[in-house]
């Protein structure tokens, strides 16, 4: 794949996981052996995406992100995203707040015949918990 189908792919990620949760794409845009080194693994990266997706539909709404850079070479894109979600549910220990967040991210893939191989993944945790009163600010 050349370098800018690959960055389509990164932003398509984005929008159908992140944004829309749609967990039924999953199986189209990640490779079988997908792993991710952010979130916790079972062993099965594809499954365990579906279920963290099932999970934040239910403690985050109106979620949106904001794609401030795009950087690419080779077979790694990089991404830094401003994200946003109003907390709705219990999240990350926190009870239901209905607090708004604004953060910014960044996240790495890898890319491997036409699918997402690989994750990383920093985000300001720290703003997070505070912009949802889980921390003093």
């Amino acid at each position: 794949m050349t370098i800018d189908a690959n960055k389509a792919l990164v932003r398509r990620f984005i929008d159908e996981i992140f944004v829309r949760g749609r967990p039924e794409v999953v199986d189209e845009l990640l490779a079988d052996d997908f792993v991710s080194h952010t979130w916790r693994s079972t062993g099965d990266g594809k499954g365990d995406l579906k279920r963290a997706i099932d999970r934040l539909s239910t403690v985050l709404a109106d979620v949106s992100f904001t794609v401030e850079d795009v950087i690419a070479e080779g077979d790694r894109v990089a991404v830094r995203v401003t994200a946003q979600a109003t907390q709705v549910g219990q999240f990350m220990g926190v009870p239901p707040s209905g607090k708004s967040y604004s953060i910014g991210e960044i996240h790495v893939f890898r890319v491997r015949d036409g699918k997402l191989a690989e994750h990383w993944h920093q985000y300001d945790q720290l703003g997070m918990m505070r912009q949802l009163g889980a921390l003093p600010g």
